[in-house]
């Protein structure tokens, strides 16, 4: 059974940092690959942050996170982060990560239909 537990939301003013953890069981995280998405109220889920680690390592954002967030993974704790500095009131979503059984295609990386593992989401606030 696969789990992925997010963790490190929370209440930030606008300029503020955090960092949110995604804990991975019952999945091979050596699948490669890993997402963010985040959820505003009466909005579609977007993509927010990918990795690829299977080799060549790459990533990708969203431009509207671009130079803000950061995602990164540690294979020995079968966790993925997402680091996000500068935070915006308009960043203030619940947010989940993503694992997938065959990794997207890159350009797909934001297509939450790529994926099917979801966690159950860490709320962030960003107050002006």
């Amino acid at each position: 059974q696969v789990q992925l537990v997010e963790s490190g939301g929370g209440s930030v003013q606008a300029g503020g940092s955090l960092r949110l953890s995604c804990a991975a069981s019952g999945y091979t995280f050596s699948r490669g690959c890993m997402g963010w998405f985040r959820q505003a109220p009466g909005k579609e889920r977007e993509g927010v942050a990918y990795v690829d680690y299977r080799g060549v390592y790459r990533t990708a954002y969203a431009d509207s996170v671009k130079g803000r967030f950061t995602i990164s993974q540690d294979n020995a704790k079968n966790t993925v982060y997402l680091q996000m500095n500068s935070l915006k009131p308009e960043d203030t979503a619940m947010y989940y990560c993503a694992g997938a059984a065959d990794c997207p295609y890159y350009r797909w990386w934001d297509a939450p239909t790529s994926y099917q593992y979801w966690g159950q989401g860490t709320q962030v606030t960003v107050s002006s």
